[in-house]
């Protein structure tokens, strides 16, 4: 009879003389914790004295060119990369590879990221899962099917409390990327997403100054309570 540790990989301090190389997947909507979550397990694996390096796309420089920053301001240093193909000759003596805004590498990331694991290397992911109009999002759905691990965040409903799958744009184009946080986007559950898709008035000024509340960025309401 075969026993499974289902505590082993997270938390253990040194998986490498137990398994070699695999991928980890954070996924959900914005303001879901995907960030923070990834920059806790890479600050874990620093501590177990294990070399690492956290990367993420080039065009991502909302907060900081040179750091991952989470939505409430937490940090850690990066490096930025334009193609998924840098990651082979940057890692090469990496132990653990973490990677944010996923959503955004080119379509090559799952092969680099496989490739990574089989040499070894712990590979860790952060991205959004569906795209502004819920569909799956870039390379994406193949990093899930791939991941030995997947880790699925939630944030919280503006509308209805419950938990929040999708990210609903307020505004701008019709590009599939557009970088922004709570002046372009608000986290939604499923019946509160497919109600804002029809009807425009549904998302309303006082759900935006909630969502920025909540995050830190309009402290003007925090000297009336």
């Amino acid at each position: 009879m075969v026993n499974f540790d289902h505590s082993m990989f997270l938390e253990s301090v040194d998986n490498r003389g137990k398994q070699r190389g695999w991928i980890e997947v954070v996924c959900g909507s914005m303001f879901s914790g995907k960030t923070e979550e990834l920059i806790r397990r890479m600050r874990r694996a620093k501590f177990a004295r294990q070399k690492v390096e956290i990367f993420k796309p080039q065009l991502d420089i909302r907060y900081s060119e040179e750091e991952v920053v989470s939505h409430d301001r937490r940090a850690i240093p990066s490096t930025p990369i334009p193609h998924s193909s840098q990651l082979l000759l940057l890692a090469s003596d990496i132990e653990v590879v973490g990677i944010d805004e996923a959503q955004f590498f080119d379509d090559e990331l799952p092969n680099v990221c496989s490739q990574l694991a089989n040499n070894g290397v712990r590979v860790i992911i952060a991205g959004l899962d569906l795209d502004y109009l819920g569909r799956p999002f870039g390379p994406m759905p193949q990093l899930l099917a791939m991941a030995e691990y997947v880790t699925k965040v939630h944030a919280i409903c503006i509308k209805t409390g419950e938990l929040a799958h999708h990210s609903f744009r307020i505004g701008g184009g019709s590009k599939l990327v557009e970088l922004g946080e709570t002046d372009l986007y608000v986290p939604l559950s499923r019946d509160a997403f497919n109600r804002a898709m029809v009807d425009p008035d549904y998302i309303t000024a006082d759900d935006l100054q909630a969502i920025r509340f909540a995050t830190g960025r309009d402290q003007s309401q925090g000297h009336e309570h």
